[in-house]
């Protein structure tokens, strides 16, 4: 991450982005269950592909916990 700079929103969409820029070993679910632990400067977020539809129906608490509070947050670093 500190080859970001100092950039007041990062979204890590999908495992590479997310194991490259956190370091983690963890699996896609797993980080973006640990959402709060980067936010509210980072969101580990699922890549929006076709094929993650699966794991959208699988984990309906990422529509309800983690979207409002990244849209919450968008709209505060567009302000």
């Amino acid at each position: 991450m500190e080859h970001v700079g100092d950039v007041p929103l990062v979204l890590l969409i999908g495992g590479y982005a997310q194991s490259w820029h956190l370091g983690t070993k963890m699996s896609v679910r797993d980080t973006v269950t640990a959402w709060r632990d980067f936010a509210p400067r980072a969101f580990p977020l699922p890549h929006p592909s076709w094929r993650n539809t699966a794991w959208l129906k699988k984990n309906p608490w990422f529509e309800v916990d983690v979207l409002p509070v990244l849209r919450a947050r968008v709209k505060e670093v567009l302000s």
